[in-house]
């Protein structure tokens, strides 16, 4: 199958982003956003795609960013630590033959090739804010399955607390490795309870599309609620654990990065202030939103927490 890089697609062929806007102006004026986003009623698609769940929390009232920003704009340092860098040099990498060993606390191990997750797991589109620590943020109209489907598979134990994300590493396809800018490969961790909530999700694509390499390739994490840091990419590993897992920024500056990474506005980073964002394609700042604007879906798997100590 031919995949083509973002500066191979023709403007003629982008047509997702009209199809998206006018699906989510449709489903306001069907039901109001609120009342779909909280119920997660089943509504029908524009474009002939049939009926399908819109998934609770959806970033519905938001207008998704253009494939060209969120193709463009990433984070991604085993590509280098420029914001283009991942776009220059991510077509380097081979995702093809590509799997992902599930184990640990597990009572099925299991290795999956990328070809069965793909028909295993049929994906849904999920539009999702992205709120990264620097104080940008993206909506982002992802492809993508619940991560508890995987998890269900291979049967966490009953010792099972948490989950660890490893991303591939490859330093001949990904320029930015050869480099110490990061102890690799990158790893981050989420507790069991957040990664089995149905808003936590592995994308394989984004506006209809084959996932860019540049976002994560061929298959990544996605947790909306969290700055995007924790959202592993191009991941090879899922590791269930009894321990909290050592995460990379966690490990490298553990007074800047914590092991939650809730976007919260009032736990400013020691250099910056989280009380602001700007969206990338605006001018003005807007105010942050705490858990990222998913308080009511997510906020009581924090109950009793101290989310500035437990930042």
């Amino acid at each position: 199958m031919l995949i083509k890089r973002p500066s191979d697609i023709p403007s003629s062929e982008v047509t997702a982003e009209r199809d998206f806007v006018n699906r989510r102006t449709f489903l306001r004026a069907a039901a109001g956003v609120g009342a779909i986003a909280a119920a997660g009623v089943t509504v029908p698609w524009l474009a002939g795609r049939g009926e399908q769940p819109v998934p609770a929390g959806a970033a519905l009232d938001d207008e998704p960013n253009s494939w060209e920003e969120i193709t463009t704009y990433n984070n991604f340092y085993e590509f280098g630590t420029g914001k283009g860098d991942p776009a220059k040099h991510a077509h380097m990498l081979q995702t093809r033959p590509w799997t992902v060993r599930v184990d640990g606390e597990v009572h099925k191990p299991t290795v999956f090739d990328i070809e069965d997750i793909l028909t295993s797991f049929p994906t849904e589109e999920r539009i999702y804010r992205l709120r990264c620590v620097e104080a940008w943020s993206m909506v982002i109209p992802w492809q993508g399955f619940a991560l508890r489907d995987l998890l269900n598979k291979v049967e966490p134990t009953s010792h099972a607390r948490y989950v660890e994300f490893t991303t591939v590493q490859n330093p001949q396809q990904m320029p930015g490795q050869r480099r110490a800018i990061l102890p690799w490969p990158y790893v981050e961790g989420l507790r069991l309870d957040e990664s089995m909530h149905p808003l936590t999700i592995l994308s394989t694509g984004l506006y209809g599309k084959t996932l860019p390499n540049q976002n994560g390739a061929p298959i990544r994490l996605v947790v909306p609620w969290k700055y995007g840091f924790k959202s592993g990419k191009s991941i090879v590993r899922i590791r269930l654990t009894r321990e909290v897992p050592a995460c990379t920024w966690n490990v490298v500056a553990p007074n800047e990065y914590g092991f939650f990474a809730n976007v919260n506005p009032s736990v400013d980073h020691p250099r910056w202030s989280q009380a602001r964002e700007r969206r990338i394609g605006e001018l003005f700042r807007r105010p942050t939103l705490m858990f990222n604007g998913y308080g009511e879906q997510v906020a009581s798997l924090y109950g009793g927490m101290d989310l500035e100590r437990f930042f």
